[in-house]
């Protein structure tokens, strides 16, 4: 099928003669089509690859790979649980915390807030709070000064600034002469933290760990160890393998877990944007289609002279399996090498456009990821290419098929 002579023929028939301009044209077009559903797929993937990395560290930043905690909710011990840990394979640090649900009041503002009890000394070790501090350090949280940190946009709705007392209120009770009263502590706000997150920096409270304790009532327990691991995307695997270690006495979560339905619908997002987005690409394969069989219809005397020379009917379809691959590949590789230039600068030419016209398309009182950011995975890429030559070639067959059954007689009685 694919012999010399029938690469040749369908090599030659990629070049237009003035009567058959519009042919030409048409296949450009088709060529576009392929480059443009190519480059679209690669673009938009890339850049939704860079929000869910994005996403996914800014979530990281707050919360474990691992944790681990009591069966009843509280860890006794933990000093003893963090030597013996520290030493298995794949963790890289460990902390103590206190978590609970608390009401935040400042004046006549009350809201609801995660308080995590913290270590200052540890926690660096697994998250990154200590680095997205608008205000304060994390130090400043001392044991028994009953410091707090607030996200930036719970300090916000409060109206406090750095300085400012606030009223931690607790679920646990209090038994009083009067009667049933709920916990409460004052705080002194000592810094705000702003990971990007409206989750955590609309809801999450810090103070140290021995604070929280004494709020709680929890004594010397914690509520557990958050693990840092060396690598996030095996935390399944290795907190498998930590638990069966541990002999099941504790219960052992990933990061996959707690966050299971918000990356599985980012998952489903990407795939339905690459079926949508891979419609352009079918469609510009439809356009070969239609491009060969007019083709096969201006070239019919051709193929009718070239059977009567002893061309067989598999050499036939050869000859326009070859043209309508060549558009294939041709569009293909533009769009593959305009869809990873873009989105290699998408970080760059977005700014660039936003600064010539004068807007923001994601601004940063509106969205916390101002930049659209961009990470290019190679297997999309390749995936990419490989299902656009697929469907080009696949477009070839029936117009192929036709040029096959041309019949010399017929076709040379009126020539």
């Amino acid at each position: 099928m694919f012999k010399p002579l029938t690469i040749y023929i369908g090599m030659r028939y990629t070049r237009a003669k003035k009567r058959t301009q519009f042919i030409s044209f048409i296949t450009l077009t088709s060529i576009l089509g392929i480059a443009l559903g190519v480059t679209a797929l690669i673009v938009v993937l890339s850049v939704m690859n860079g929000f869910e990395a994005e996403l996914r560290e800014r979530i990281l930043g707050m919360t474990s790979h691992t944790t681990i905690t009591g069966r009843n909710g509280q860890l006794k011990g933990w000093q003893q649980l963090e030597q013996k840990i520290s030493g298995m394979p794949h963790v890289e640090g460990s902390a103590p915390f206190v978590r609970g649900q608390v009401m935040v009041n400042a004046d006549r503002r009350v809201s609801g807030a995660l308080l995590r009890g913290v270590d200052p000394e540890y926690e660096p070790k697994v998250s990154e709070v200590a680095n997205n501090m608008k205000a304060g350090k994390l130090s400043d949280l001392v044991a028994g000064k009953f410091g707090i940190v607030l996200g930036a946009e719970l300090a916000n709705y409060l109206g406090v600034m750095v300085g400012d007392k606030v009223t931690v209120i607790s679920p646990q009770i209090n038994s009083t002469p009067a009667g049933i009263l709920p916990r409460l502590k004052r705080f002194t706000v000592v810094g705000f933290f702003q990971v990007g997150m409206y989750e955590y920096d609309r809801n999450m409270a810090i103070v140290h760990i021995d604070d929280a304790a004494k709020l709680f009532r929890l004594g010397d327990a914690v509520s557990g160890l958050r693990l840092k691991l060396d690598d996030l995307f095996d935390a399944p695997k290795i907190t498998r393998a930590l638990a069966n270690k541990l002999y099941n006495q504790y219960s052992v979560s990933d990061w996959t877990k707690a966050h299971s339905n918000f990356f599985k619908a980012i998952k489903t997002e990407k795939r339905v944007m690459f079926i949508i987005l891979l419609l352009i690409v079918a469609v510009a394969a439809f356009n070969i289609v239609s491009t060969l069989v007019m083709v096969v219809t201006d070239k019919r005397g051709d193929i009718a002279i070239l059977k009567t020379q002893g061309l067989t009917n598999m050499s036939v379809m050869g000859i326009f399996i070859v043209l309508g691959s060549i558009i294939g590949v041709v569009g293909t590789a533009l769009g593959t090498l305009g869809g990873v230039l873009l989105a290699l600068n998408v970080e760059t030419i977005i700014p660039a456009i936003e600064s010539f016209f004068g807007v923001q398309f994601m601004a940063a009182d509106v969205y916390y990821i101002s930049d659209v950011p961009s990470k290019l995975e190679w297997m999309d890429v390749y995936f990419i290419a490989g299902i656009a030559f697929i469907l080009s070639l696949l477009a070839t067959l029936y117009p192929a098929w036709q040029a096959s059954r041309v019949n010399p007689a017929e076709v040379l009685r009126y020539e």
